[in-house]
């Protein structure tokens, strides 16, 4: 017994036309589920293998070619390798550029400061003050230098270690020539090893992290799945979901961050496109997640449980270019909604409110999905309304946390007179003032390394903003070095002396699996970074001596990050608090120009307006909030910053309402000159408050007062309801996530100690409004069946009563046959297509009527075999990497073995 397949296609009358794709996505982005599909997941672009990959290259080029050019130039071993070594670390770790122009660039300039350094190092070596001294100065203006771009930054880096390894090995001046040249042609020959195995595709990167965020939606499926599973564990389940919603945001803005690269997306009207289509995407997933999570805690009747199961997987095992099998499903879900009692308990009717609620999103994934597809590899031939303009900054290809909000407040430490100069000599002075302190107090702890100390230095003031990141880089830095001296003495002693190859493979493995950890955790760098320099050690230490001289490094480092920290809380300092408070301004700032941008929309239909990208910088700043605050929301002893904690949630609940108000208000609206002058009231108000809350966050002034403005948006949807406009249901939508943007924000207003009332309205009296309320909710009772039994037949899908007979019988003849003590049945079948004769290869996903997931089983070769099915009704849905997801009933009768072909049609 079976039901019609859900992957039929959609009749002349379908409200929702398919979108034929006439450029189809690659494979790679919309293809089916593969098993390495983890790895994109957690490194959405791969830009922590390609770092790793790009040391592994690095490293192993430049120790060749420094190993070889020793022997043509008669130079020592030693320092040719140190030479050649140099050149590939600074360029796996400091040359990261996305174009090929660039990158030759940077790589043919790095040499240059370094030569021109190198013998001025080796001739101070002889002179120990001046050594210490010229140390100091270099690493101080290496911080100066930085300010001027990566070009300045690499300058001053490759001065400092010219420097730092003319003070530690004797260099002989007459070799300063030749150790040029191997500088010079290590640097090429690592550029040309780059462009032949790393060559930088930024566009690739991007299908990557489009790839990533459908792993992710396929994650929030199968875990909202999981969660209206009766028997399993609802919380696990909805953390996890959680979880892939949170991957899919920073997903998606990474996404954002890309396109505002020229060389990924050289059309702004395709990368605006892109950007709005995704947006919509994730605004769907993101609705279906909360509205599972709000049917976890309900009574959901078993046939509807069942038929919101079934339509989440198909929505897991949909290719990118069968969007359009996800309507059908969610008609399925709109008929067992509909079949719920009416008006037996508030509860029921919530729970058939969530169902077309996610019958809805399902369409509008569906929707954003296809036109996604459109988009191919070529332009669109749709023209976008506004051009592309970026506004989220990537930093490593991730969101940028808090290093822009640190920048803004440094830069305000600018004032009249020679305080001008205070933001370009901050991070310069402290770097030399530290410096200055730790070198003689390394030197005491040993006189040989004592460029421990200063690396500790530069290590703790490069890329940190905040003292808790410094403090947090210093805990990562101790227990890295811990961990990487156990593992380096291990493999030291299983290596043995005289095995150079063994030993050069083990130092490159070292930096390259370092360089891969690092964007995750800066201690995973420290780990592979000290089990390398101990094999480095023992080349020229004996064994017992190993550990002290490990000691001495971590003594060393810590002394150097202990005193960097304390000049940066001292010399002009960047507090956490101040930082804190920028980047909640920051938010406030992007939050304002969403309200003012939703204003000039309907207003002025015209204007150059970019909603979802306005909610997309309210979601980077977002991110900057969490890398601020979160890490204050654990305190010392034990507790719990509350306050922030609190904060966070509510930034979050705003958040979510400024997308779905940034969706509905993209709409071509004219607002009569009244309602128009109301809205521009509303948005006046809002905005004067999100002012009164800034300076209260940035400035603490007292006084504040943040006026709700939610009854004048009532004010304003009343004034509305007396119009009939096409439009009017996005325009109320828009309204209603206005005004519970400002309750969220309001009670965040109240937390802060601001004041908070209400503005004087015209509202009707409470007696009209009573009434028209009941009027309106009067109306939304007992829609009519006839509209939604056609929308059902036309889509394709079966009539409710077809498919809901059945489950029913079912479960009445389940409950009698485990009364009378019948055992279970094994269904076996095959799998049949026109392009596979010989059978096709699928998973089986078994759902019961309660909606609990019974098995996943793989169709090998075209027959499948399902053991211990218990009598009653079951949907068998076949996923598979060549056909469209197909659902068909089975029911299971007591007795013997049952037999269930599926006929599965083509995936294009």
């Amino acid at each position: 017994m079976t039901t019609p397949a859900i992957d039929s296609p959609p009749s002349a009358t379908d409200p929702h036309p398919t979108h034929p794709a006439r450029g189809f996505a690659p494979p790679r982005v919309g293809g089916p589920r593969r098993w390495w599909d983890w790895v994109l997941a957690a490194d959405p672009g791969l830009g922590h293998l390609q770092a790793g990959w790009r040391a592994l290259v690095s490293m192993t080029v430049s120790l060749s070619v420094g190993y070889g050019m020793t022997h043509v130039l008669d130079v020592p071993t030693m320092l040719g390798m140190v030479v050649g070594g140099m050149m590939g670390l600074m360029s796996a770790f400091v040359v990261a550029e996305n174009t090929p122009l660039r990158l030759a660039r940077s790589s043919l300039w790095m040499p240059l400061p370094y030569c021109a350094a190198l013998p001025i190092a080796s001739w101070a070596h002889a002179h120990r003050m001046l050594d210490l001294t010229l140390l100091v100065v270099t690493l101080a203006f290496a911080f100066f230098l930085a300010r001027f771009g990566p070009i300045g930054l690499l300058t001053g880096m490759m001065t400092f270690n010219a420097f730092m390894v003319g003070g530690i090995i004797v260099i002989p001046l007459d070799t300063c020539g030749p150790l040029a040249v191997i500088a010079l042609v290590a640097s090429v020959a690592v550029l040309l090893a780059r462009l032949l195995l790393c060559y930088p595709m930024p566009r690739e990167d991007l299908l990557r992290t489009q790839r990533a965020f459908l792993v992710e939606a396929r994650r929030i499926a199968d875990a909202a799945a999981t969660a209206l599973d009766p028997d399993a564990d609802q919380a696990t389940a909805v953390k996890r979901m959680s979880r892939a919603q949170r991957r899919l945001n920073i997903t998606t803005v990474t996404i954002d961050g890309h396109l505002a690269q020229p060389e990924v997306a050289a059309d702004p009207d395709t990368a605006e496109l892109l950007h709005q289509y995704l947006f919509d995407a994730e605004l769907a997933l993101q609705g279906i997640g909360q509205a599972i999570q709000k049917l976890t805690a309900r009574q959901v009747p078993a046939p509807l449980r069942e038929t919101l199961v079934i339509g989440l997987v198909i929505a897991r095992d949909t290719h990118l270019g069968q969007a359009d099998a996800l309507r059908p499903a969610a008609e399925l879900i709109r008929q067992q909604a509909a079949a719920v009692p009416e008006g037996t308990s508030a509860e029921q009717a919530e729970v058939r409110a969530l169902a077309h609620r996610v019958a809805d999103l399902l369409d509008g994934l569906a929707e954003s999905l296809a036109r996604w597809l459109e988009l191919g590899w070529s332009s669109s031939t749709v023209r976008a309304r506004v051009p592309f303009q970026p506004t989220v900054a990537l930093e490593r290809n991730r969101p940028a946390e808090a290093g822009p909000a640190a920048k803004r407040v440094a830069a305000a430490q600018a004032g009249p007179g020679w305080r001008r100069a205070v933001p370009s000599l901050r991070a310069p002075l402290q770097a030399g003032v530290a410096a200055a302190i730790t070198c003689p107090l390394a030197d005491a702890i040993n006189g040989q390394r004592f460029y421990w100390g200063l690396v500790g230095v530069m290590i703790t003031l490069f890329g940190t903003n905040t003292t808790h990141e410094r403090l947090r880089k210093l805990a990562h830095r101790v227990v890295g070095t811990a961990v990487g001296a156990v593992i380096g003495i291990v493999l030291l002693h299983l290596i043995g002396p005289g095995h150079i190859w063994w030993t050069l493979a083990v130092i490159v493995g070292g930096l390259a699996i370092g360089s891969w950890g690092m964007q995750r955790q800066y201690a995973y760098w420290v780990v592979g970074l000290v089990a390398a320099l101990v094999q480095m050690y023992g080349l020229t230490t004996p064994y017992d001596d190993v550990n002290w001289l490990l000691t001495q490094r971590l003594m060393d480092n810590a002394l150097g990050c202990a005193i960097a920290t304390v000049c940066a809380a001292v010399i002009f300092p960047v507090s956490t608090r101040k930082v804190a408070g920028e980047v909640q301004r920051g938010y406030l700032s992007a939050m304002e120009h969403l309200i003012q941008q939703v204003a000039l929309r309907w207003t002025d239909p015209k204007a150059p307006v970019r909603l979802r990208g306005a909610a997309r910088a309210l979601d980077a700043a977002l991110l900057q909030v969490r890398s601020v605050v979160r890490p204050l929301v654990r305190m010392p002893l034990g507790g719990r910053g509350r306050g922030n904690e609190s904060a966070l949630g509510i930034l979050n609940t705003a958040t979510r309402h400024a997308h779905t108000l940034a969706a509905a208000a993209d709409v071509d609206i004219r607002l009569a000159p009244e309602s128009a002058a109301r809205l521009r009231r509303v948005c006046d108000v809002f905005v004067d408050s999100l002012h009164a809350l800034d300076r209260r966050i940035t400035k603490g002034e007292e006084g504040g007062t943040w006026v709700r403005v939610s009854p004048l948006i009532h004010e304003l949807t009343d004034h509305l309801r007396t119009a009939d406009r096409p439009r009017a249901d996005r325009l109320h939508t828009a309204l209603h996530e206005l005004a519970a943007l400002d309750e969220a924000l309001a009670a965040l207003a109240e937390g802060r100690g601001l004041a908070t009332t209400t503005p004087p309205t015209t509202r009707t009296a409470p007696a009209d409004r009573t009434h028209t309320a009941l009027a309106a909710w009067a109306a939304t009772l007992r829609p009519g069946t006839a509209t939604n039994t056609a929308r059902a037949h036309s889509a394709g899908a079966p009539a409710a009563g077809h498919r809901t007979t059945a489950p029913a019988a079912t479960a009445s003849s389940a409950g009698s046959t485990s009364s009378a003590g019948s055992g279970t049945v094994t269904v076996s079948g095959a799998l049949h297509c026109p392009a596979h004769p010989d059978g096709c290869s699928a998973w089986i996903t078994v759902i019961s009527d309660r909606g609990k997931r019974e098995a996943l089983v793989r169709a090998a070769g075209g027959g499948y075999r399902l053991p211990g099915l218990r009598p009653g009704g079951y949907t068998l849905i076949a996923s598979s990497p060549a056909h469209a997801p197909r659902a068909e009933f089975l029911l299971v009768a007591p007795g013997h073995a049952q037999r269930h072909d599926i006929t599965l049609a083509p995936a294009g």
